[in-house]
């Protein structure tokens, strides 16, 4: 049982209902669901409260005003339910996906991507010197890395993770996709930031993405396209029961 948070005029209000207020906040409710947020909620929670007491004792219930917007809402309410009833008629199987997967394998290309480490340094001829050092075998790329490069990835040995085409600048990544994997640039790479030598760790080629990393966005993306499907035959059919006239 939700335990009670606050009392207001004998009407109680419960953690469920401060959760649910959270939950319809959506991202914003990021922002509240903490002691003080949840403090903030309640006290709408409280307002809300009195203001239901005092229109009940006013009785605003029993004002044509009032009366118009609650057909309003309700025939709002009642379209929308109908319309999600049919939304719930649909159905995709595990077997719609991998059928869909199948025959549209073209559409879930992994594209090329490697991974690679750098060295950044701010002249050409420092950038020479630590080259010389690795190939002469003095130094590892990677301690060569923690200790001169100025990008914040020294702390991992130079390493970028992995990444594809165009992400990074153009000088950069045309030499990155062009090397051979185990391999360091023969020459310091020149970008914007500085003087890069670049170790190539590994490559991907382009290639089907695996059903199982996909399956469920594939059951989404279909789910979407079928209650669009359904929902626009359902609006044609009661057309044909209920013309609709356009005057514009």
């Amino acid at each position: 049982m939700s335990k009670t948070l606050a009392l207001v005029g004998g009407m109680p209000i419960t953690e469920d209902e401060v959760n649910e207020f959270l939950v319809n906040l959506g991202q914003r409710g990021q922002m509240y669901n903490n002691p003080e947020g949840r403090k903030e909620i309640l006290k709408q929670l409280v307002a809300n409260k009195l203001m239901l007491l005092d229109a009940k004792r006013n009785l605003f219930e029993a004002e044509a005003e009032f009366k118009a917007q609650m057909a309003r809402v309700k025939d709002e309410l009642l379209a929308s339910y109908a319309a999600n009833k049919v939304l719930r008629t649909v159905n995709v199987t595990e077997k719609d996906a991998r059928d869909y997967y199948e025959a549209n394998k073209d559409k879930f290309m992994a594209e090329e991507s490697v991974n690679a480490s750098h060295i950044l340094v701010d002249s050409e001829e420092l950038a020479l010197e630590i080259l010389g050092k690795i190939n002469a075998g003095e130094i590892s790329f990677e301690d060569a890395a923690m200790e001169h490069s100025s990008c914040p990835s020294k702390a991992q040995g130079g390493n970028l993770g992995d990444f594809g085409r165009g992400q990074m600048v153009p000088e950069f990544d045309t030499a990155v996709f062009e090397m051979v994997v185990g391999t360091v640039s023969a020459a310091p790479v020149k970008t914007q930031f500085g003087y890069h030598l670049i170790k190539l760790n590994s490559k991907k080629e382009a290639s089907v993405m695996a059903y199982s990393d996909i399956a469920e966005d594939i059951k989404r993306a279909l789910t979407a396209e079928k209650q669009r499907a359904a929902f626009d035959s359902k609006v044609n059919q009661l057309k044909i029961l209920y013309p609709v006239n356009m005057m514009i």
